[in-house]
């Protein structure tokens, strides 16, 4: 009963991130807000919630973990129902900082306490579920958002949280027992504040130079210089104070150590190419937000088959078998993305989308137990929060780098074909264009994105169709010359759709290869430095850790 309200507070919160990315373009639209608000309206939250994650994970134990679980949803609740209603960019924005203070809050918790109500030799198998549970809101938030924006307005998308926040937060009263670390230590204030500003200032540093690809601005290198600096002091301080926010000797533990860096590089892969292939589903392929999500569901059911079975797996063959040939499996997956069409069969994606969640489940879990294994039960708050900020910066890290790689070669392979030498075609003969009104004309579209990206390039497309539109209606008081013009115009568009969409899966062949190449040196470490099975073994048939004993309420 503990482990499945955990699982709702996961939940909730992963589905939120998921369910927003397929919203992002209505919510464009009905705020009038421009590319880069929108891009602060995900990266806001994105850097509250890194910055915060460590403090919260020991605020948890120091404070109570129940107690901050139960803020965090509150909170988390409380603000989702305020970006639903939502009135202009600038709000949104905030109310979306506020979420990630309360999801900051509930993440670390889940795991910290499942490390304290389950005893070794049964805590895999709760973490297996855990995990299954935190890899299938990744795929099924797409679906979800499809069908709500299908249905309702874009509000739906955050006022779904609240009805299942009340749930959680009765549940986490009545059902979560407390724990805490019996003996804590001192506060670390400048080691809790220096944690928060390395951070977020190397999270924002990476999400701008992903935004921009601009990678040699100091807003961009400059700030991932600053916020590697400041993290570097970070670990030599708490090496050296009596009293740490956090243990930094846990990483010279080759099993903490070689989990983490599994789970990095699966989610450098995995969020960095969830990013491009719902540009291949939509944009290239056409489905809808709805059938771009369904599409994704033979990533959910590979993760909870491949979570629940990873225990029993790794109890026969150990983790490191297990854990290194899921990372294959899951770089394999990513490296046949290169191979990918515009036209291949459906069943093809399914079979490769199957392969990615199942390499996703045989890690997820042997990674996260390696991880919490070599922490303490009084100090799981903050091993839980190192796990998850390791997530969270490798998945801003796979955004920015894999996308960056995708609009370079997108540019490249894009050549001449720019919407500026659409337009410059489309506007001539000048004589007769220059005098129409501009809504009929196309130059004036045209703007600094819209070569940089897919998304850019189709709009453009679209933009300059309802310009020609317009010319035809306007053909009756305009030159007759006008009207004739018009079905060679549509194949010139029609013609730069198609080479904007070759450039896109030219790109994505780029980036798909450089996600299975980070996927499999995650194998290569995992196969070197995981568990073997007698230590996997020695480790579940432990005695009990002591602890506080868990109070009910």
């Amino acid at each position: 009963m503990i482990l499945s309200v955990l699982v709702i507070c996961l939940l909730v919160v992963i589905l939120d991130n998921t369910i927003l990315n397929v919203a992002l373009r209505t919510i464009q639209g009905d705020l009038d807000a421009s590319q880069s608000q929108m891009q602060w309206a995900v990266d806001s939250y994105a850097l509250v919630f890194a910055g915060l994650l460590i403090t919260m994970g020991v605020a948890g134990d120091r404070f109570g973990r129940k107690k901050l679980l139960f803020f965090g949803m509150t909170a988390f609740g409380l603000t989702s129902a305020l970006c639903s209603f939502a009135n202009s960019p600038t709000t949104l924005i905030l109310f979306r900082a506020l979420m990630g203070v309360g999801a900051a809050a509930v993440q670390p918790q889940t795991l910290s306490i499942i490390q304290n109500v389950f005893e070794p030799k049964e805590r895999p198998k709760a973490i297996g579920i855990w995990a299954g549970a935190s890899g299938m809101a990744i795929a099924l938030g797409p679906i979800a958002g499809g069908a709500l924006l299908k249905y309702f307005w874009w509000g739906s998308v955050f006022l779904v949280n609240v009805p299942i926040v009340l749930i959680g937060v009765v549940a986490i009263f009545f059902l979560v027992p407390e724990s805490r670390d019996p003996r804590p230590q001192r506060v670390d204030p400048f080691g809790v504040l220096l944690s928060i500003a390395a951070l977020v200032i190397l999270v924002y540093g990476v999400i701008e130079g992903g935004n921009t690809n601009d990678w040699t601005s100091w807003k961009s290198s400059g700030a991932i210089l600053l916020g590697l600096a400041l993290l570097g002091l970070f670990v030599y301080l708490e090496k050296r104070s009596t009293h740490p926010t956090i243990d930094v000797t846990l990483f010279t533990n080759r099993h903490f150590a070689a989990g983490s860096f599994a789970l990095a590089m699966t989610f450098f892969a995995l969020m960095g190419s969830t990013f491009y292939l719902a540009y291949f589903l939509q944009a290239v392929r056409g489905y809808t937000p709805l059938a771009a999500g369904v599409a994704l569901i033979a990533v959910a059911a590979a993760v909870m088959i491949a979570s629940v079975l990873a225990p029993r797996l790794s109890a026969r063959f150990g983790p490191r078998l297990v854990t290194g040939f899921g990372l294959t499996l899951f770089g394999c997956a990513m490296i046949s993305y290169s191979f990918a069409t515009e036209t291949m069969p459906q069943w093809v994606i399914e079979m490769a989308m199957f392969a990615m969640g199942a390499g996703m489940g045989l890690t997820m879990t042997p990674a996260t137990n390696a991880i919490m294994s070599a922490v303490p039960r009084e100090k799981a708050g903050a091993g839980s929060a190192v796990n998850n900020t390791v997530r969270q910066v490798a998945g801003a890290l796979g955004v920015a780098f894999l996308g960056s790689l995708l609009a370079v070669s997108f540019r490249t392979h894009l050549g001449e074909t720019t919407p500026a030498t659409l337009a410059s075609q489309l506007d001539q003969p000048v004589s007769i264009v220059s005098t129409l009104p501009e809504s009929a004309q196309v130059t004036p579209l045209v703007r600094k994105d819209t070569s940089e990206s897919i998304g850019g390039a189709l709009e453009f497309a679209g933009s300059a169709g309802a310009a020609l539109q317009n010319r035809a209606q306007l053909a009756g008081s305009a030159p007759a010359d006008v009207a004739e013009l018009k079905q060679h115009d549509e194949s010139l568009i029609g013609a730069f759709v198609a080479d904007v969409k070759s450039a896109f899966v030219d790109g994505m062949h780029f980036a798909s290869f450089f996600a299975g190449l980070a996927g499999l040196l995650g194998a290569a470490v995992a196969f070197m430095f995981f568990p073997s099975r007698a230590e996997f073994a020695e480790h579940r048939s432990a005695p009990s850790e002591s602890a506080e004993p868990l109070v009910a309420h």
